[in-house]
């Protein structure tokens, strides 16, 4: 399928930057960053794909796609600070603001009534976040143990500079390729592989339903660059704010569609 092979491409190769300023996403460039040329995608080939792959444009009737609506967990008090904050660390609560954010969100999906079944990162923040959805939809929270957020290892706790500082050889390393990691914590490429397992064991789950994902930074990304076959730099030009709403939907044939982006009008 198109998403498995992107997931591939991302396997490759991948590269990071600093946080950018005003945002507590630890994988977002600021505008006057740049990529090394050798990350840059190859050009598209024109017309049709391989045999087998599914192919873009308006095809036949797939049927009702299942839909997955990504909602990052709200604040915690290492949010603002823009400090790494994965699976391997203190896993804190929400924070009073990220209480807020995660009523507010579970008021828009309400409103919007079409979540069917909401599934959770097991880590306090996104349970706390999926609970304050679940209920005001009156439904039950299922628990994926491989949409955790990932591991940062010794990184965990600390700021983008101060992991400069402390660790400057391993972050170099994390930086050039998605298959380093953090001394004793978790690649990008093990959390692609965790991530697309996931996915596909809910939508064999739950197929032709619209299923809520409470989640973190790292496996909305994943799921997002995946579903445009995006090339692996992309993973790094996206910006998720806490308790945004992002959305894809799949389809029979094995294509997928992003449908909505870091949407935070229900926090406004």
């Amino acid at each position: 399928a198109a998403v498995r092979q992107a997931v591939r491409e991302t396997h490759r190769t991948a590269a990071a930057a600093e946080r950018g300023a005003g945002t507590d996403d630890p994988t977002a460039l600021t505008a006057a960053d740049e990529l090394p040329a050798e990350h840059a995608a190859p050009a598209a080939p024109a017309g049709r794909g391989e045999p087998g792959t599914p192919q873009v444009g308006w095809g036949a009737d797939m049927g009702t796609p299942t839909t997955l609506v990504l909602l990052r967990h709200g604040e915690t008090p290492l949010t603002p600070l823009k400090r790494f904050s994965g699976s391997g660390g203190t896993d804190p609560e929400l924070s009073a603001t990220g209480l807020r954010q995660a009523e507010a969100a579970a008021s828009a999906l309400a409103a919007r009534g079409t979540v069917q079944h909401v599934v959770s990162s097991p880590l306090v923040r996104c349970r706390q976040t999926a609970r304050a959805v679940a209920d005001r939809l009156g439904l039950g929270v299922e628990v994926e143990h491989d949409l955790r957020e990932a591991d940062f290892g010794a990184w965990e706790g600390l700021t983008f500079a101060e992991v400069r500082e402390r660790h400057p050889d391993d972050l170099d390393a994390w930086l050039a390729s998605p298959e380093a990691a953090p001394t004793g914590g978790e690649s990008f490429a093990s959390v692609i592989r965790r991530v697309e397992a996931a996915r596909d064991r809910i939508l064999a789950r739950h197929p032709g339903r619209t299923v809520l994902l409470v989640t973190h930074v790292t496996p909305v990304k994943v799921l997002a660059c995946t579903a445009l076959g995006a090339p692996p730099e992309a993973l790094f030009r996206m910006e998720l704010s806490a308790a945004s709403l992002s959305a894809v939907a799949y389809y029979a044939d094995g294509n997928a569609s992003l449908r909505l982006l870091n949407d935070t009008g229900h926090l406004r």
